[in-house]
């Protein structure tokens, strides 16, 4: 198989300080090539070093061929026709990635003018045949919508449209599934595996999902810290890793078992908790029906239990919790010990949130970038409790931070400073100060890492041992829910399908939907 990609001794620094060390690797064509590590390994860095697309502090040296061409020598307007046209790039979250000012068959357009010269009628046919190539339902209507109004497998495909328009010969997919439920996942790699053979493009595929490598790559390079720690066939690597680190890295499943939940009376209930949406009128036409985004359900969540909630991408778990938090207007009773919550409006609500907090999906989104450490935990401290002294507040936070794995000298330093891993905690110890009878974790592990994912199981079930806290457990992947939770709940498209201890429907779904969720999660195999 001749090599399509190949580096040799490449390395990369910054400021004179080294990232990636003498790395050596080659991509078949019609081979996918797996690059796996831990965050800050090296791995996007490495193939953005390698098209040139690295600030100006970034310095590169070591051989980089794309085929016969000597990556080295291009000039700049060399590079403005090789990426997007040789070179095709899928990037880990698409919503950044696309314009929200203009329509996708706008931007999947701008790459056929720059690249092939086509426009109007020409393009229009060209975008509406790449839609139905990347198996998007409606491509002519599509062609028309703008990024916000699809959802996440919709504008990753359109990502992954916009990469092969110009038949590449290499796609770089760095982390192309990392925010998507996993039956979305199984969708868009099989995919991406289906169009590499059609056009016989080889594939370096970045990831931190060793799952994923196992199901889809044909080999797989390991980096630490910037260096190489082994390469080979996947089937060799995952059978006999040779690197300690490796190792290491396959044996970082989230493991173990969710603490004992106590016996005692419940904390959280609902019945009958619904969330409708209106849809737009249009001119002169009778209003439609309104979206019911959560049919009615009834939940019983008891004291220190963790009761999982999963389904795919628009099932209505982030829904559900907004509801229960009172972020978004619902219809049903919702209880929090002897309070009605769905009655409470104004002051009452307001004192009420402090006992029920969340933890959001991404960490960097969710803290203000203007704010050191110290003031985003003592926040909700401070509105909550004004009459708490200066010296208070710090003392509180240094010990939550302690509590959470963080050191106190923390403190004054902002988000952007910390690996992802840590910023989570920051936004658990943000939620933790308040002492919440009730924590919401949406998605707290999706944009981690496996040994970061696994170390903040471990610190949930710690908090949960020691606070006696509750849980709703949203998420995605199936790994990390059956660590977690006690109990599980099932959506699928707003209606509850299933529900029961979460050992026992992973182990013996009743539903076609759930089968195929452990499936595609590779649960199948090794439930017990």
């Amino acid at each position: 198989m001749p090599d399509l990609l190949r580096l040799e001794e490449f390395s990369i620094a910054f400021d004179g300080v080294t990232v990636v060390d003498r790395l050596s690797l080659s991509v078949g064509r019609g081979e996918t090539l797996a690059l796996v590590g831990e965050s800050g390994s090296g791995k996007s860095v490495s193939a953005l070093g390698a098209m040139n697309l690295l600030p100006g502090n970034a310095s590169v040296s070591g051989g980089r061929w794309l085929g016969d061409t000597d990556l080295a020598r291009l000039r700049h307007r060399d590079w403005q026709g090789l990426r997007g046209g040789r070179v095709g790039f899928v990037f880990q979250e698409p919503m950044t990635s696309l314009n929200p000012l203009h329509t996708v068959g706008k931007q999947i357009g701008e790459t056929l003018r720059l690249h092939q010269g086509l426009s109007g009628r020409a393009a229009r046919a060209r975008v509406i045949e790449l839609l139905a190539q990347v198996k998007l339902p409606r491509p002519e209507e599509l062609a028309d919508a703008w990024p916000h109004q699809l959802s996440g497998g919709q504008r990753q495909r359109v990502m992954i449209a916009m990469a092969i328009a110009n038949d590449p010969e290499l796609l770089i997919a760095d982390e192309p599934t990392t925010a998507l439920d996993v039956t979305v996942q199984q969708e868009i790699l099989a995919l991406l595996a289906e169009l590499r053979d059609h056009h016989g493009m080889g594939m370096l595929f970045i990831t931190h999902d060793l799952n994923l490598v196992r199901r889809h790559a044909d080999r797989v390079c390991v980096l630490y810290q910037g260096r190489e720690q082994e390469t080979g066939p996947v089937e060799r690597v995952f059978a006999s890793p040779q690197s300690g680190y490796t190792r290491t890295l396959l044996a970082a499943e989230p493991e173990g078992r969710p603490v004992p939940a106590g016996a005692g009376q419940p904390l959280l209930r609902t019945d009958r908790l619904g969330v409708r949406f209106q849809r737009p009128k249009k001119l002169f036409m009778p209003r439609p029906p309104a979206f019911e985004a959560v049919r009615p359900l009834s939940l019983t969540l008891g004291r220190g239990e963790t009761l999982g909630i999963v389904g795919e991408s628009g099932s209505g778990k982030t829904t559900l919790a907004m509801a229960l938090l009172r972020l978004v207007e619902s219809h049903g009773e919702i209880h929090l010990d002897d309070t009605r919550l769905d009655t409470l409006s104004g002051g009452a609500l307001r004192r009420m949130r402090q006992r029920v907090q969340i933890v959001f999906q991404d960490p960097y989104g969710s803290l203000s970038p203007r704010l050191p450490v110290a003031e985003i935990v003592s926040e909700g401290l401070r509105f909550h409790h004004p009459e708490l002294a200066g010296s208070e507040v710090r003392r509180r936070v240094a010990d939550t931070l302690r509590e959470v794995g963080l050191p106190a000298d923390c403190a004054d330093r902002y988000p952007h400073e910390f690996s992802g891993g840590q910023r989570q905690r920051i936004a658990v110890a943000r939620a933790i100060i308040l002492e919440p009878a009730l924590l919401v974790l949406d998605e707290p592990t999706s944009a981690l890492d496996r040994t970061v994912q696994k170390q903040l199981v471990a610190l949930l079930r710690d908090l949960q041992a020691r606070r006696g806290m509750s849980y709703l457990f949203i998420s995605h992947d199936l790994a990390v829910v059956r660590a977690m939770a006690h109990r599980i709940m099932v959506l699928k498209e707003g209606e509850l399908i299933e529900e029961g201890e979460c050992l026992e429907v992973l182990a013996n779904p009743r539903t076609d939907y759930t089968r195929a969720l452990v499936k595609a999660a590779g649960l199948a195999s090794g439930m017990r």
